[in-house]
C-alpha cells in the first residue's frame, strides 16, 4: 500500500508539474492550487461511466477531486466554465481563467489520451474542445 501510495504521489506531483510547465507558473504550489480548481470545476460537469474513467485514469488525489463534485444540475458553456473558474482564483479575469483552464485541461487531455477525452466532450457542451487544446470538429448527423 505505501508503494502504491507513493507511486499516486508522484503521479500528483508530475501531473502538477506538467500544469506548471504548460501554463508556465512559476512555482508548483501555484500550478496546484489551479489545478485543484479547474478539476474541482470540471468534475461537477462529468458524469456517468466518464466520470468513473475519468476519476481512475487520474492520479488518486485527482481522481478524488473530480469524484467529490455533485453533478451539475445546468451544464455550463464553455465561456461560462471559464467564467465560473475566474470567480474561484484571486484576481483572475476572463482571460487569465481561460489561460489556467487551458493549461490543465491540456495537460488532462494529454494524460487521459485521446478515447477518454473524446469521450468527455461528447458529454460536454460545445466548445469545450479548444479548452483541452484540440480543434472543435463539427458533428454531421
Amino acid at each position: 500500500m505505501t508503494k502504491r501510495g507513493a507511486s499516486d504521489s508522484a503521479r500528483w506531483q508530475e501531473l502538477t508539474e506538467s500544469v506548471r510547465e504548460m501554463g508556465q507558473y512559476t512555482t508548483r504550489a501555484e500550478a496546484e492550487r489551479v489545478t485543484r480548481i479547474v478539476l474541482s470545476a470540471l468534475g461537477g460537469h462529468v458524469t456517468g461511466d466518464e466520470r468513473v474513467a475519468l476519476a481512475q485514469a487520474l492520479p488518486r488525489e485527482a481522481g478524488r477531486v473530480i469524484a467529490s463534485q455533485i453533478p451539475a444540475t445546468h451544464p455550463l458553456t464553455a465561456r461560462e466554465f471559464v467564467e465560473s473558474i475566474a470567480t474561484r482564483i484571486e484576481g483572475a479575469t476572463p482571460a487569465t481563467a481561460r489561460w489556467d483552464v487551458s493549461s490543465v485541461l491540456s495537460t488532462l487531455a494529454e494524460t487521459i489520451g485521446t478515447t477518454l477525452t473524446t469521450r468527455i466532450l461528447a458529454q460536454l457542451p460545445p466548445g469545450y474542445a479548444l479548452l483541452f487544446g484540440r480543434a472543435e470538429l463539427a458533428t454531421t448527423a
